[in-house]
């Protein structure tokens, strides 16, 4: 991989007169989440809690947040839209669609510039053309790209600083994931699991673009870190060769890491979870198959693996573990909380990994009876797992019916925690599939799954989403709202007692975050699929603002679920609330 400087092109950036501004620093960066007048970090603060302690607007008073301005991405490249906007000097920072960035006066919504990647032909996104954010630094905006690519723009002429290719993406590499800094290191990890990619979790001297090293995420792969010339040097290979994966699968081993990642200062480890084992069909590689559907917790100092914890062992179901892992204390702890996209909820200790709760945070799991705390794995249920197609056939194993479906409890949209409540609030779904087995062999840049699928509704639930309301100390559920469509945006939590979060009919909405009785909602238009975020803005006034358009895996990979959604419409657009005075 060959990083070009390229501080004098434009290429498609429509650019203003550079201006002098306050540059992001790593102090500014590490309290994100406590300051108020900008928004440096997805997650709202590297740590991942989406809270505000912002409280101008509040329960009393929400009924007058009204629109303050609106902005389109404009043209035909709509699809889903699920960027979480960034904020600092005036300034807001957005990403699109097709790899595309706007800059915008926060004020206003006037579009100060537009940079727009131009794409080859012959991309291969798993699901659906997103791209969840950017990131900020020094006076740079990065972000990565669907050719899986990472680009390092000017904050305010957006020109092109740096630019460094991270894989091939005709070998099924792409990304979408917004990058987090932490200690001047620009984090990101890869997409691609579905084609036979190896996930891993990059660092890059984030002012230059450099790598600094790199951790594969499948057991057997070498980690590498670069010196001050870019010489690779081999920093020890992940886990022990075939000690969890037998034969050769783990050299295409999937693993991807395509939501990124968080980071606490307080641990000096970064957590990401990565996706599920390539392929699909378990049966062909037996064993834990290591580090797939994991937190891996990384020693961003040495580009290490500290700990790391399994959620499903031998993933036969496409659960992935990739969804984010938000540290926070709890009696006196430090610790991190998941909501996987396999039905549970773990609660592990942030510098240990061990495992401190787990329970279920939606009501149907056929694939497993529940978690064994002793030792921290899953209790199958050995006839919920799909079909060995050679002890049938020999072209398709036996069809079982599994909860959740593989779109997951919850998949790439966010949860939120209060600190005020001690309550994390996760947009989940109730879904199921039908799933079975077929063979399959590794061809590069080709799908490889290994499996067939069917989403189906559940009997007896008359609803999808739900947004729920969790205690990490109980795995009680404090309360709900249901949706009838399932919930595919993140969610953000306030001071003032509020809970924000998004519907794809087009709702943002927001609930008491006690009570959880709904206080507020607006018509954005298209299906709201990212996580909305607050501001104070140069004003003095506070602000809420969401990305909207309809999109996603969910009309892609579906089944009846997208057909019985099919009526919504797509668009792309930002919209910005404040109180009317």
């Amino acid at each position: 991989m060959r990083k070009t400087l390229l501080s004098a092109m434009v290429a498609t950036a429509l650019a203003i007169p550079a201006v002098a501004s306050a540059t992001v620093t790593d102090a500014m960066i590490q309290g994100d989440a406590k300051s108020t007048g900008d928004i440096l970090s997805w997650g709202m603060g590297t740590e991942g809690q989406r809270y505000s302690p912002l409280k101008d607007i509040n329960v009393a008073n929400v009924g007058k947040l009204v629109p303050a301005w609106s902005f389109s991405f404009g043209g035909e490249k709509q699809r889903g839209q699920e960027s979480q906007p960034v904020i600092h000097n005036g300034k807001m920072f957005v990403t699109g669609s097709y790899s595309r960035i706007y800059a915008l006066d926060a004020s206003t919504g006037e579009k100060l510039w537009k940079y727009e990647h131009r794409l080859p032909e012959g991309i291969m996104p798993c699901c659906d053309v997103v791209n969840r954010g950017a990131a900020l630094y020094d006076n740079l905006v990065i972000f990565s790209t669907l050719d899986a690519q990472l680009i390092a723009l000017d904050q305010n002429t957006g020109k092109v600083v740096w630019k460094d290719k991270i894989d091939d993406y005709a070998a099924g590499y792409s990304n979408t994931a917004a990058p987090i800094i932490a200690k001047g290191l620009v984090l990101t990890g890869v997409s691609g699991g579905e084609f036979g990619v190896v996930g891993r979790v990059e660092a890059r001297n984030a002012k230059t673009g450099e790598l600094v090293w790199i951790r594969p995420t499948v057991e057997g792969h070498m980690g590498y870190k670069f010196d001050k010339d870019g010489k690779k040097i081999e920093n020890g290979i992940s886990g022990t060769t075939n000690a969890t994966w037998k034969g050769d699968l783990w050299k295409t081993g999937g693993a991807a890491t395509w939501l990124g990642g968080t980071y606490d200062n307080k641990t000096g480890l970064a957590y990401f979870g990565t996706g599920n084992p390539a392929p699909w069909n378990s049966h062909l590689r037996p064993g834990d198959n290591l580090y797939s559907t994991s937190t891996v917790a990384v020693n961003i100092d040495t580009g290490k693996i500290e700990w790391h914890y399994q959620s499903t062992p031998n993933d036969g179901w496409d659960y992935d573990g990739v969804n984010e892992f938000v540290t926070f204390d709890m009696n006196g702890k430090r610790v991190g909380a998941k909501a996987d996209r396999n039905g549970f909820m773990y609660v592990n200790d942030a510098k240990t990994g061990k495992l401190e709760n787990a329970f279920p945070f939606v009501k149907k799991i056929t694939w497993a009876k529940g978690i064994d705390m002793k030792t921290g794995r899953p209790i199958f249920d050995p006839a919920n797992r799909p079909g060995d197609p050679t002890a049938k056939d020999g072209k398709k194993g036996e069809v079982v019916f599994s909860a959740p479906s593989f779109l997951g409890g919850k998949n790439q949209q966010p949860m939120a925690y209060s600190p005020d409540t001690g309550l994390f609030y996760v947009p989940a779904n109730e879904w199921g599939m039908e799933i079975w087995n077929e063979p399959i062999t590794y061809k590069k840049g080709a799908a490889y799954l290994g499996a067939g699928f069917t989403i189906k509704t559940l009997p007896g639930f008359d609803y999808i989403g739900a947004l729920r309301a969790m205690n990490p100390k109980t795995g009680k559920i404090e309360w709900e709202i249901t949706n009838n469509a399932p919930l595919w945006g993140g969610v953000l939590t306030t001071g003032g007692n509020l809970v924000f979060w998004g519907t794809p009919e087009g709702f943002l909405k927001a609930a008491d975050a006690k009570t959880g009785k709904e206080v507020w909602k607006f018509q954005t238009g298209s299906g709201v699929v990212a996580p909305p975020v607050t501001w104070k803005g140069k004003d003095g006034q506070q602000y809420v603002a969401v990305v909207s358009g309809w999109g996603g895996a969910v009309p892609l990979w579906g089944g009846d679920v997208a057909s019985k959604v099919n009526y919504l419409e797509q668009g792309g657009s930002v919209w910005v609330f404040k109180l009317m005075k």
